[in-house]
């Protein structure tokens, strides 16, 4: 089989590598925007305390417990730095009335998900041990199947391995192409590279492939802007995820980096600014979480385009008559999905029936 997957993000990526593995002939074709999702994400894999639905919930999980498996084949294919680790993650809050209750919350959503780990109720004593910038007062719990990832790190291991096994990387601005009615591939700066499917990929940017069709995907781009500090002489490599009351969150890497972010700007289009306010806020926010950042150095501030949905579901499925794929619509959890949305990806494209029901997040359904 042929396959092409416009778009090199790390859906795009994942569904590159399996596609390969199964043996297809795949083009992955990129038109390198400024603004990839992928490549300026935080990288936090932890589904376990959102309350975004249980549609949401049911992928995530899916999404969180493949990366084992992933890491895994990666490994055997010589991969040597992913940047994934399981740190765990700190949820913090003063409020210990509501602390109380998402615990409880907790425990009973994971009591059958071991991927989950453990979960233990933290003293803002004994959360300041694994996170020492944190604010005095502020309690936590601790979930230890939580996990951070390098994004670019982990993308570029895909597209490697991809490569390896023979798929072929191209640049270039992508249309599809068809022959009386029926997808037969797509060109690429007028070059026509022939394909039974192509996996659309593509992020904030699908919308561009699919409008000349006639098909409009729900899917709008979302400005993040996310900051990352630099903490010398200080081993930041196993302090956990901390995610606070509001969605903003401080994730930290081996390289005495700790990241924070991110601004949430609907209605921005393709503005790739960093701006005084994005700034000030995600700034603001993570010093008020953890004070003892206040001395870090302002390394550099990435910005990037999720694709966000209007109900927070991706947009994952075939799309019926066109022997088009869709692997996009993440929102800001890209790198939960991503992955696992991928190897989904895959297997539609050969007609295996996928381990878990796509209905809902059917890519032409009619969202309010």
């Amino acid at each position: 089989m042929k396959a092409i997957v416009i778009g090199s993000g790390i859906a795009g990526a994942s569904a590159a590598y399996h596609l390969v593995k199964k043996g297809a002939d795949v083009t992955v074709l990129d038109e390198g925007h400024k603004g990839q999702s992928t490549k300026a994400g935080a990288g936090i894999i932890c589904p376990w305390f959102s309350s975004r639905g249980e549609d949401w919930y049911r992928l995530a999980k899916e999404g969180a417990g493949y990366y084992s498996s992933l890491v895994s084949q990666l490994k055997e294919d010589g991969a040597a730095e992913l940047g994934y680790r399981k740190t765990g993650a700190l949820r913090v809050s003063r409020d210990l009335e509501a602390l109380g209750r998402i615990e409880r919350k907790l425990r009973e959503q994971t009591e059958a998900e071991p991927e989950a780990g453990e979960i233990a109720r933290l003293s803002n004593k004994e959360a300041r041990k694994l996170f020492p910038p944190l604010a005095e007062g502020m309690e936590a719990i601790y979930i230890t199947g939580a996990a951070r990832v390098d994004g670019h790190l982990l993308r570029n291991a895909l597209l490697q391995a991809a490569v390896k096994r023979g798929a072929v990387l191209q640049e270039g601005k992508a249309e599809l192409s068809f022959h009386q009615g029926r997808l037969n591939g797509a060109r690429v700066d007028g070059q026509f590279i022939c394909a039974d499917k192509v996996i659309l990929a593509a992020g904030a940017w699908t919308n561009q492939l699919t409008e000349p069709l006639g098909i409009h995907l729900h899917l709008e781009p979302q400005r993040g802007q996310i900051v990352h500090l630099k903490m010398p002489d200080q081993d930041t490599d196993k302090w956990p995820v901390v995610l606070p009351d509001t969605d903003h969150y401080i994730v930290s890497f081996a390289d005495s980096r700790v990241v924070a972010g991110a601004t949430r700007e609907s209605g921005t289009g393709f503005d790739y600014r960093m701006t005084a306010g994005g700034l000030q806020e995600v700034l603001r926010e993570a010093l008020a979480v953890a004070p003892g950042l206040h001395g870090a150095t302002v390394g550099e501030v990435r910005v990037g385009f999720r694709p966000l949905t209007k109900d927070w579901l991706p947009l994952l499925g075939s799309i019926a008559g066109t022997g088009l794929i869709a692997a996009t619509g993440f929102g800001p959890s890209g790198l939960t999905f991503g992955p696992y949305a991928g190897a989904l990806a895959a297997s539609l494209a050969y007609g295996e029936d996928p381990d878990i029901d796509l209905k809902k997040y059917d890519p032409t359904r009619q969202t309010s």
